[in-house]
């Protein structure tokens, strides 16, 4: 087959999929497991078609009339579609495999069966959306994400909580999608049509161009999760099941970065104050995002403001990288661009495999509350295991493939601030340190997150009894682990698959200073650094194994200050942890307090809880809630319920649009 034919086959069998788990209705064993079959071949198909576009360098397109007004059935695939294409499948297929086991715990039902063949809808927009070549077909794609999405969301349908948290992240997605609209008829209107070729050879500078930018900043950034559009991911992320929140913190939220890197490629030749913007984005979004986490007890909601940090740096990254080309430096473009692609792809493999193992403790405890978990590492060495792996790679630590990217993205800023001169050569220079900030920060965050959640001692009956969770559930923490020390230790070769497309974003042919032909180059340093850090702790382990041999170890408790009955509230707790990082950002962040002061000379009970409410609650959301809810008011008499009102709406729409037609 050609890679046209593979590629498009991918989301044709996820849909087949689709439709066979709905068929099973109560059997949601088997609906999960078609589930993962159909994620499976569909990587496969969609692997090769991007593989051969990646090794070959030659995109190919597929066109073909539709009926639709304004609208092509166009696809396509490029360096940029082909590493998104491959990046989406193969993460879905651990995800669905991981699923399986989990949902597992919540017993069959016809709706487990059709969460599945949600889960499958989503995965075929996603690659529908990196494959469409028409703006109408990329809407049409986003839609079916966003909707897909929802119903995974909500599949806990029966708490309040889960459905309130599911509705801020409908509103959210569709005001995302409302801009994507607006910018698509804004260009398609310059362009005359809505084919990307078409809007690729006329992209209005000026005012017009900055409009377009601005609204596709805001659809995009939305769905990516940038500060300050990033309220719903905090909410849906801990909502849904920990397969879902892997996949959509993981890859969905990608698809915003995929739309940001589109629209640059289709605008040909983007203006500097873009390169601003999204360094300046990224860089708020990272902060903020890493602060909010460092105050978070709920693990979950711990693990989806990482994720607003992390698109942060892929931003940063992006930003840089045009800053770089709008100023002439060819190879600080190209690092810099290839670290935010490779961060893509490395974000999506350590933060599955936070929500994967995170998720396994918090399903295995009975809560997600941090102050509630502890002693796991001893009763799931897996799942402890596995978490720690993700927490080494994201805190960006060697030899893992979090370090990788951000040293890449660290020597575009590097070298941008000493080959650069004025304005572009500052902005980069000031970013070296806000990354420096955001990585101590999430060192300490997954300090604290480790720490409290996996060692210590139990701090409620249910961490008590925890038991290691099922191999559907472990095997994609081993793969997803295995793949994070694989890109940390291969990265030059990781690299190639993200090379063309930093290329063409770059809008050049540059040098890669990793390709020196004796191995010789930096990157190469970097790899060669981790596989000696690698060697060196598996010396010590051997070393320690071998001088304990035949020696009786014994454990005994850690002493506890001269307490003579030592409990486990004697413990650190995550607020207690975070408290000395935070404390001098009070008037910034603004934390409710709940004190309860001791009181008496034998006092019984006190207490301290912590909570911080984030500021883009009540400055964006809820304004645009209540805006809505006024809408929703005033249309509300247009639904009547009668078929014969709807008729007239239909024929008074039609009416309009033959009006204008012959207007116009």
């Amino acid at each position: 087959m050609n890679p046209a034919t593979l590629a498009l086959a991918a989301p044709a069998c996820l849909l087949l999929g689709a439709l066979v788990s709905v068929a099973l209705g109560r059997r949601s064993g088997a609906a999960g497991t078609v589930a993962v079959a159909s994620c499976s071949i569909a990587a496969v198909l969609g692997g090769a078609s991007a593989i051969e576009v990646l090794r070959t360098g030659m995109p190919w397109g597929w066109t073909s009339a539709w009926s639709l007004p304004w609208a092509s059935l166009s696809f396509g695939m490029d360096g940029l579609s082909a590493f998104f294409l491959a990046f989406i499948l193969v993460l879905a297929v651990p995800a669905a495999a991981y699923g399986r086991g989990y949902l597992a715990h919540h017993g069959g039902s016809a709706w487990t069966s059709a969460s599945w063949a949600f889960f499958q809808i989503l995965v075929a927009s996603m690659a529908m959306v990196v494959l469409a070549r028409d703006g109408v077909l990329f809407l049409l794609a986003w839609e079916g994400m966003s909707v897909a999405s929802f119903f995974l969301v909500i599949y806990d349908h029966g708490k309040p909580e889960v459905r309130s948290d599911a509705l801020v992240y409908l509103v959210a997605t569709h005001l995302g999608a409302a801009a994507l609209a607006a910018m698509f008829g804004l260009w398609g209107r310059e362009a005359g049509s809505l084919n990307f070729h078409a809007l690729d050879a006329a992209f209005p500078g000026g005012k017009v161009g900055w409009v377009i930018f601005l609204l596709a900043f805001a659809g995009f950034g939305s769905k990516a999760g940038l500060a300050p559009f990033h309220i719903w991911l905090p909410k849906a992320h801990p909502a849904a099941p920990s397969h879902v929140s892997a996949l959509m913190s993981g890859v969905m939220i990608k698809m915003g970065v995929y739309g940001l890197m589109r629209v640059i490629l289709l605008t040909g030749n983007p203006p500097r104050g873009w390169g601003y913007t999204l360094l300046g984005a990224g860089a708020l979004s990272a902060v903020g995002g890493v602060l909010y986490a460092l105050a978070q007890h709920d693990i979950k909601r711990l693990l989806a403001y990482h994720s607003v940090e992390n698109v942060g740096i892929i931003t940063m990254g992006l930003g840089a990288g045009l800053l770089a080309r709008t100023s002439g430096m060819e190879t600080v473009a190209v690092l810099a661009l290839c670290g935010s692609l490779l961060h893509v792809l490395n974000h999506g493999l350590f933060k599955s495999l936070l929500f994967y193992s995170g998720g396994a403790a918090a399903q295995a405890a009975g809560t997600r509350d941090l102050e509630r978990m502890g002693g796991i590492m001893r009763r799931m060495p897996v799942t402890g295991g596995a978490f720690l792996v993700g927490a080494v790679a994201i805190c960006a630590l060697p030899p893992f493939n979090g370090f990788v990217s951000e040293w890449l993205i660290y020597s575009g800023f590097f070298g941008g601030a000493i080959q650069g001169a004025g304005a572009p050569s500052a902005a980069l220079f000031v970013a070296i340190p806000v990354l420096a900030l955001v990585g101590g920060l999430a060192l300490a965050c997954f300090a604290k997150a480790f720490g409290v959640a996996f060692l210590g001692e139990p701090r409620s009956e249910g961490a008590a009894a925890c038991r290691e969770v099922s191999a559907w559930m472990t095997l994609p923490m081993v793969f997803t682990g295995a793949a994070c020390a694989a890109v940390g230790l291969g990265a030059p070769w990781a690299i190639r698959l993200v090379a063309p497309a930093a290329q063409a974003l770059a809008g050049i042919r540059a040098s890669f200073p990793w390709e020196a032909p004796d191995g010789s180059g930096p990157l190469y340093a970097v790899v060669l650094a981790g596989w000696a850090l690698l060697a060196l702790v598996a010396l010590l382990l051997g070393a320690r194994r071998l001088l304990l041999r035949g020696k009786t170890v014994t454990v005994e408790p850690t002493w506890g200050c001269g307490y003579a009955a030592p409990t486990p509230r004697m413990q650190y707790t995550a607020s207690s942890f975070a408290q000395p990082l935070l404390a001098p950002l009070a008037r910034l962040m603004r934390p409710s307090l709940k004190k309860r002061r001791p009181k008496g000379l034998f006092p019984e009970k006190a207490s301290y809880a912590s909570h911080y409410e984030d500021p883009a609650d009540r400055a964006i959301f809820d304004p645009a809630v209540r805006l809505f809810e006024r809408l929703a008011t005033v249309v509300r008499p247009l639904q009547q319920g009668r078929l014969q009102a709807y008729l007239l709406y239909v024929l008074l729409a039609l009416v309009a649009l033959l009006a204008w037609e012959v207007l116009t």
